[in-house]
């Protein structure tokens, strides 16, 4: 331990230690589904815990007040899980092929955890509460819920996009939407109504708060046990991190040409090319492709260089190339 890790991050094994979301860990043979759990009260470093915090301070009393205690534990502790199932299912290297993908997708099984999810879970309770009940609402709370909250998922979407290679979207959205599902489904406390609460919403609540219990004992249970590797893949086989390293090393160069075709970007064309082509290929057909892009590339900066001649036969060529590369990355990606 050293102070330095409350501003940078802690080490990937401590994160690992304490519960974040691995996805080889859940899978067999580890089967550790409390992964599920425990990720959405830890943290990566002190900043990311105070933003989360402070987020939790604007966003949390409104639902409290709304929909009670019982609910709002419910309703914290079920959309944190539908967040890291989300994160979960979007670990798909084979599918991360472009920005627009690695916004949801992700090339890497890399550790997660934050209250992030549970957060955006609570937005979306607000958003369809603004929506299901504005004919009720007075103006202030017409203009702060339902679309009024539109504002503040795009501007923390769009963080996420520019942030794709380390923000987890995917727990985002699935806070964001099984929030918004709960509140289609819920009714809340209209003022001057007597602060009563259910038996199955007491009941659910201290199911939801036995579950995080459970949780943090087998975190617990198995905190000194080892773990048989904290590599950030999906699979730890020598193929399969050569496959990574080629997907990852193909994106940031179909990103360059995106850039060049749309923003006439022509900078550092070469030393990502020089990235790319230090990538060790998964097999002939990959080394192929790569060679016809950097070629495509090429041919690309040398038109947008004389002023654009022949630059739509260029991205025609592109447009083929990847509809190639796609076709050897599905079948690629399941061996």
């Amino acid at each position: 331990m050293s102070s330095t890790v409350l501003w940078t991050q802690f080490p990937e094994h401590v994160l690992v230690a304490y519960g974040a979301k691995l996805n080889y860990l859940i899978n067999a043979p580890n089967y550790q589904w409390w992964r599920f759990i425990a990720p959405m009260f830890i943290h990566i470093n002190l900043i990311h815990l105070l933003v989360n915090m402070y987020s939790l301070m604007m966003v949390g009393p409104f639902v409290e007040k709304l929909y009670g205690s019982a609910k709002f534990t419910v309703f914290w502790v079920v959309t944190g899980i539908f967040g890291l199932l989300a994160s979960y299912l979007t670990v798909r290297p084979q599918l991360a092929t472009n920005a627009f993908a690695r916004f949801i997708f992700k090339s890497d099984d890399l550790p997660s955890a934050g209250a992030s999810g549970a957060l955006f879970g609570l937005v979306g309770v607000l958003f369809v509460f603004g929506i299901k009940f504005r004919r009720e609402l007075p103006e202030g709370f017409k203009r702060a819920f339902g679309t009024g909250m539109l504002p503040i998922i795009f501007i923390n979407l769009f963080i996420g996009f520019i942030g794709r290679g380390f923000i987890d979207n995917a727990a985002h959205l699935g806070g964001l939407l099984s929030g918004a599902a709960l509140a289609l489904a819920v009714g809340y406390r209209r003022p001057g109504a007597r602060p009563t609460i259910t038996h199955m919403w007491r009941v659910l609540q201290l199911l939801a708060l036995s579950t995080v219990v459970l949780g943090f004992y087998k975190v617990a249970r198995n905190f000194n046990r080892p773990v048989a590797s904290v590599v950030p893949r999906v699979l730890v086989s020598a193929n399969k991190l050569v496959f990574l390293n080629y997907v990852n090393a193909m994106n940031q160069l179909q990103e360059k040409v995106s850039a060049v075709i749309h923003n006439n970007d022509l900078s550092n064309i070469a030393i990502v090319t020089d990235s790319a082509m230090q990538a060790p290929a998964p097999d002939p057909r990959a080394a192929e492709l790569r060679q016809r892009l950097v070629i495509i590339l090429s041919k690309l900066e040398q038109a947008r260089t004389a002023g654009n001649p022949k630059l739509d036969q260029q991205i025609a060529e592109y447009e083929t190339w990847r509809k190639e590369y796609n076709t050897w990355l599905k079948s690629a990606a399941k061996i």
